[in-house]
């Protein structure tokens, strides 16, 4: 087996992809069929699951970090970066539309929120190829 696809709900999920789609450089689709309706995000040279956004009008922004009897974050990315890239990556989520989240559990990645709420952390682990 292997990861086909992560889904994100959201009450606005052609916003919700724009946001990944300017943050991470992928492709968009629409994909209408059988009642089955969703945005898709892909990369160009096929590597990795797609990305995709499904309307959910229940859909309740999570809070982070959890608090009992509040809507859980039930996942979320991990984004890796170089340690030179860090600073330029989380000031290119911001303009994507990204907050901060008001907690930060360490001082050596950054915990992201998107427009829908779904936390994402920026983290510097891939290796500077400077």
């Amino acid at each position: 087996m292997k990861i086909g696809a992560v889904t994100f709900d959201s009450r606005n999920p052609e916003e919700l992809a724009d946001f990944y789609r300017k943050l991470l450089g992928l492709n968009k689709f629409h994909h209408s069929e059988d009642g089955s309706d969703f945005i898709g995000l892909y990369n160009e040279d096929g590597e990795g699951p797609l990305l995709v956004f499904q309307d959910d009008p229940n859909y309740e922004k999570p809070v982070w970090p959890s608090e009992p009897g509040r809507q859980q974050t039930m996942a979320h990315l991990d984004l890796y970066v170089t340690q030179a890239e860090y600073e330029g990556a989380i000031e290119h989520a911001i303009s994507c539309g990204a907050v901060p989240a008001p907690v930060q559990f360490s001082d050596k990645w950054k915990v992201m929120l998107d427009p829908a709420g779904h936390p994402f952390c920026i983290d510097p682990v891939l290796p500077d190829h400077t």
